[in-house]
């Protein structure tokens, strides 16, 4: 079976997933926030950088590779208020061209008070979800690689309680020879198979395409990724249709990284979707911006990033890796 062959099936198999879901309410949000402090730092989302960066797969499960092989992953996500989010992530090589990878994401929205109806204290309550990931992936050719997770999620809300399953499908394709990358996601496929109360609720899905892109003589890269792939326009609170331009806009995340050695990169990003919705008169003007760095230091990766995902607060990431198969383990 020849490459396009190849491209044009799992291509077209990410789309017929993701347009099969059902519209309507979303559940699950949580799985929208950055789970990579390199995807944080350019733009919140991206889904065609190649790095040997294993959070990455998160966002694009055909990033995960056979040179991730025993390679351990926890990062950990500031949002607002008290709520943390964190994930780890462990992989390993499958033959030359597979590999295998079992992680989870767990939110922890902090403790509240419970109180009646008459606002009298009765005590404190409790909110929290998890996510259970199982991912695969492997080299359909040289330069395309597919992979799916398969998730399964729990929130525990109080007294209430909801179960969900999903899939994220990726396909990833890089030509080394002059450093282009594109990468095409179907992301959160999936719903609710015990709902809080009655009303089963999807995952929520979207579609995301990107493209990454180096300079021939600097060692800086371009990202473009676009998001909400499986809409066009979106609802404004105040009614109005924004124009062509401001709703291509909306769909777009944008990046640059530096990267001078293997061992060291920089990153900047921008989501103009999130600095229109959190946009506020004469302040907040920082939303949708976001950067970071990384550093590896032997077997070991760092990173840290910033950004603002919501206008209460700056939301601070932390990754820590490292690689049991460049220590022998």
């Amino acid at each position: 079976m020849n490459m396009q062959r190849i491209f044009l099936i799992l291509t077209g198999t990410v789309f017929f997933f993701s347009l099969s879901a059902q519209e309507g309410n979303s559940t699950f949000d949580y799985l929208l926030l950055p789970q990579s402090v390199r995807a944080a730092a350019l733009g919140g989302t991206n889904v065609s950088v190649i790095e040997n960066d294993l959070p990455l797969i998160y966002g694009n499960p055909a990033f995960l590779g056979a040179e991730m092989d025993k390679t351990l992953s926890v990062s950990y996500l500031s949002y607002i208020a008290d709520i943390d989010v964190g994930n780890v992530v462990f992989a390993k090589a499958v033959g030359e061209r597979g590999a295998w990878g079992i992680g989870a994401i767990y939110a922890n929205y902090g403790n509240m008070l419970e109180t009646t109806g008459e606002n009298e204290i009765t005590g404190d309550l409790s909110a929290s979800d998890i996510c259970g990931n199982l991912f695969f992936s492997h080299d359909l050719t040289d330069k395309i690689r597919g992979g799916i997770t398969g998730k399964f999620l729990y929130s525990n809300y109080y007294h209430n309680t909801a179960i969900g399953l999903g899939v994220d499908l990726g396909l990833s394709y890089y030509n080394e020879d002059n450093d282009f990358s594109v990468g095409l996601v179907g992301k959160n496929i999936g719903r609710q198979i015990k709902a809080y109360e009655e009303e089963l609720a999807n995952l929520p899905w979207d579609v995301q395409l990107g493209f990454s892109k180096s300079l021939n003589h600097a060692p800086i890269r371009f990202s473009i990724t676009g998001v909400y792939l499986k809409q066009w326009r979106f609802d404004n609170p105040d009614g109005s249709e924004d124009s062509f331009v401001k709703t291509l806009g909306k769909h777009l995340v944008l990046g640059i990284d530096f990267i001078p050695s293997d061992n060291f990169w920089l990153a900047i990003g921008y989501n103009l979707k999130r600095a229109s919705d959190m946009s506020l008169e004469d302040a907040n003007k920082f939303g949708g911006f976001s950067a970071g760095a990384g550093l590896r230091v032997k077997s070991f990766s760092f990173g840290v990033s910033i950004g603002k995902y919501h206008p209460a607060a700056t939301s601070f990431m932390l990754n820590v890796s490292t690689s049991f198969a460049q220590t022998g383990l």
